[in-house]
């Protein structure tokens, strides 16, 4: 008995499941991306342009601006050392330990921000258990700029390490012990070895830190005081002059972190397309080699 031919359907005609399933995804980024932005720059705009800019020059948003910008300016590098330097031990050499740290790293996206910021108000409060310790020497971590860069620092230092460790064991230690044999020392190793072949993967998991910093509310919001001035940031800013029923300022504000958002949305696209390349390139080379 012969079998039924099945009929071939074309790969570039879509059926109707896929057609359904395109328009789904067409109609969530509509209502749940596209919606709320053109909503930001509406209401930012709502009352012409020069309200707009007088919003974003006013004193107090200027100094929510700067402080957003110092706390980055801070928590990024400082993130970016972390990352290399984790990313490098635990991908590239075993040590007692390794486990431990790998779990330690990801415990920021375990615990909520509020929680962190929390952690370090009991710590460093007033009455937290260092609390009389830095009074004592007048130093101020809570309700004050450190406390806020601390915060920052905590909930978003997984980002660097969590992207570099899967490419560096991915491209495993073949290059590296190839380069000591031609008696490279660690740092050359490092700097012209390991460094290259993930600076794409390097400069992806910066751009995801530095929105996440700028975008930070929970953590910052805990342990900031809401000073008006001071210790606002550019969320906080937003949400104070929300409460105050000042919705043109609070979408203006609102507007230069849609901005970031969208910049870092392009430069993550173009690193991702970037990176691929890369990779394409690395394991056709390593490819060439295995058949030589």
């Amino acid at each position: 008995m012969e079998k039924a031919e099945v009929p071939f359907r074309h790969p570039d005609k879509p059926g109707k499941a896929r057609w359904v399933l395109i328009t789904v995804a067409l109609l969530f980024l509509g209502i749940f991306l596209f919606l709320p932005l053109i909503t930001v720059f509406t209401e930012a705009l709502k009352q012409g342009f020069g309200v707009y800019i007088e919003s974003i020059r006013e004193p107090e948003a200027v100094a929510a601006i700067r402080l957003t910008l110092i706390t980055a300016a801070i928590a990024v590098p400082c993130n970016l050392l972390f990352g290399i330097v984790a990313s490098w031990a635990i991908a590239k050499f075993d040590f007692r330990g390794k486990n431990l740290l790998i779990t330690l790293i990801d415990l920021p996206f375990s615990i909520s921000p509020v929680i962190s910021g929390l952690i370090f108000v009991l710590l460093f409060g007033a009455q937290g258990l260092l609390g009389p310790w830095l009074d004592e020497y007048g130093i101020q971590i809570v309700f004050a700029v450190p406390g806020i860069v601390l915060a920052t620092i905590f909930v978003t230092f997984p980002f660097v390490a969590r992207t570099l460790i899967p490419l560096m064991e991915s491209q495993g230690t073949e290059e590296e012990e190839a380069a000591v044999n031609l008696g490279a020392n660690g740092w050359q190793v490092f700097f012209k070895v390991t460094l290259p072949n993930v600076k794409w993967g390097l400069l992806y998991g910066v751009i995801l830190c530095n929105a996440r910093t700028m975008g930070e509310f929970g953590a910052v919001s805990v342990v900031s005081g809401h000073i008006r001035g001071l210790t606002n940031t550019m969320p906080l800013h937003v949400e104070i002059l929300y409460n105050e029923y000042n919705f043109v300022a609070a979408f203006a504000v609102a507007s230069l972190l849609t901005v970031l958002a969208l910049v870092t949305l392009m430069v993550k696209s173009l690193i991702e397309w970037k990176s691929k390349r890369a990779w394409t390139s690395h394991a056709r080379a390593g490819l060439g080699r295995k058949r030589r």
